[in-house]
């Protein structure tokens, strides 16, 4: 039988951070994965680039139903320390925006400096290899695996959520955990484009594809302000990515087109001072001239500012300031950045992220209940829960 002090299942973000650094302890590690290329998301992220943590990391940034729960990992390995790593292997990286850090590059640049640690420390990394069964001994866990038997003191569980399945995701992880007594709240998908069907909206959504708008979405009392992107499908863009952790099917939108000024008051001052001007001519000067034209259309007849009376003003500053849309649904896991819910945090330390109802199993990344916003935070929950975990396996 194969032996290890460390089975970490898993080879994405959380895994391998979790491996080097439970290596440079001491620790013998085994990491085993069942796809047949390590950190397959971390490729994809970021158009290829990889954002790879957020300047401005805080918890505020996260949702759980737990919402202490991050606090410590992040306290003890925050984006300067993956930062420092970064930089220490020589990876070029910019920001963006929003503190959002980018591989100046490619995201293999970022895969390449955790195998590269990982080789340093020595961890045994093993691909195409599934997990079949686990067992608890006294002490520590027998996996059966791709490989035969294997026994370790203390297993990982990075295995991520369901996002993305064509990359390989699964509910293993939920599985594991249930298998030994934890609760997994309900998962959905996170940071995920929105799909329409209402007539109206959908033919402006195939008109206005491709265009982009800044704007502030807000959903339950949560508010972003950044980019919607009109597709064939519905709303996509950050913005939408963003309230979309915050979305219940049935909630409607509310997405203000101008997000830098009070829409109705904005209307008045320009029809005091331009009264001759087009309202189509007036809405090019802020949108694209389609966008332009198909809010007229879909308001009121474009004609001269001076034309429209206050009760038409206003029911336009509320199309502008506070168009309410009613999504049909989201693309689902299909193109979710992140799996919302997961295992509950209320049976996991916060300090070492060891099952408080089995000792020497540990859970950390995606798989536990603790969901970023989009920019780089998921990466660095990833980065300070397998740090945390790997100081005690």
């Amino acid at each position: 039988m194969l032996q290890a002090d460390v089975v970490i299942v898993g080879a994405g973000a959380a895994g391998l951070m979790c491996a080097f650094n439970a290596a440079a302890r001491g620790r013998r590690v085994l990491v085993l994965d069942h796809a047949n290329k390590a950190g397959k998301k971390i490729l994809m992220s970021g158009g290829g680039r990889c954002n790879f943590t957020n300047l401005y990391t805080e918890p505020a940034n996260f949702l759980s139903a737990n919402p202490h729960f991050c606090k410590s990992a992040l306290a003890r390995y925050t984006q300067w320390d993956f930062i420092e790593l970064v930089a220490r292997h020589g990876v070029p990286y910019h920001e963006k925006k929003l503190g959002q850090l980018f591989c100046d590059h490619k995201s293999s640049d970022i895969l390449a400096l955790l195998l590269a640690e990982c080789d340093r420390y020595g961890v045994d990394i093993r691909l195409q290899t599934p997990v079949q069964d686990i067992q608890r001994l006294e002490p520590g866990y027998r996996l059966q695996t791709g490989l035969g038997a294997v026994a370790c003191q203390s297993l990982v569980i990075a295995t991520g959520g369901l996002s993305i399945p064509t990359l390989g995701a699964s509910g293993f992880g939920y599985q594991v955990a249930r298998q030994f007594g934890h609760q997994v709240l309900p998962t959905r998908a996170g940071l995920v484009p929105f799909t329409v069907t209402e007539p109206g909206l959908k033919a402006m959504c195939n008109e206005l594809s491709g265009t982009s708008v800044e704007c502030r979405v807000s959903c339950n009392g949560e508010s972003f302000r950044e980019n919607l992107l009109f597709t064939h499908r519905g709303l996509s863009g950050p913005a939408m990515l963003q309230i979309s952790s915050y979305w219940q099917p049935g909630d409607l939108l509310e997405i203000d087109l101008l997000p830098d000024h009070d829409a109705l008051a904005w209307l008045a001052e320009q029809q005091a001072a331009r009264p001759n001007i087009e309202l189509k001519t007036l809405l090019g000067e802020v949108f694209t001239r389609k966008l332009a034209g198909l809010l007229v259309e879909q308001g009121l007849a474009s004609r001269p500012l001076r034309q429209y009376t206050p009760g038409e003003l206003r029911a336009l500053g509320e199309r502008l300031g506070a168009w309410q849309v009613q999504p049909a649904g989201t693309e689902g896991y299909r193109t979710a950045e992140v799996t919302l819910g997961g295992v509950d945090t209320r049976e996991v330390s916060s300090k070492t992220m060891e099952s408080r109802l089995a000792p020497g199993l540990y859970f950390i990344g995606e798989v536990l209940d603790v969901t970023g916003h989009l920019g780089g935070f998921n990466f660095q929950w990833a980065w300070a829960s397998g740090y945390a975990a790997a100081q005690y396996v």
